[in-house]
């Protein structure tokens, strides 16, 4: 009688851990979907805020446009407009590529360098 008791808790301890196992599978089902939608949601919101800054930016531009043309001719103020966004963009633009010149080589010069310096000196028993 003991065997068939035993037996019988065995399996209602069995039973148990799967039922435990299959809601924390659903426990973390759960979690991660909440983490999906907040993190698309988040994507969803910056990307929202980064086009009306572009817009924001545009408006601007023609906020400035507009107050140029007070004083001289509408043409005369888109002109000014284009040349100074034009210079600002050729700035930026060679920044950018002297930056992306001085990280072509992406590989640790001085790093290796003490590297051959420590062999060279375990070589030489210092």
């Amino acid at each position: 009688m003991n065997g068939l008791g035993l037996s019988g808790a065995s399996k209602r301890v069995a039973e148990h851990a799967r039922s435990f196992v299959r809601l924390e599978l659903q426990l973390a089902a759960t979690e991660m979907k909440k983490r999906v939608v907040a993190l698309g949601l988040g994507i969803a919101l910056a990307v929202l805020g980064a086009v009306l800054a572009l817009t924001a930016l545009f408006f601007g531009l023609a906020a400035a446009t507009a107050g140029i043309a007070t004083a001289l001719p509408v043409w005369a103020a888109l002109l000014i407009m284009f040349g100074g966004l034009f210079l600002l963009a050729g700035l930026l633009g060679g920044l950018g590529a002297a930056l992306l010149k001085k990280g072509a080589k992406p590989v640790p010069e001085k790093a290796i360098e003490e590297a051959r310096l420590t062999t060279e000196a375990i070589r030489n028993g210092e």
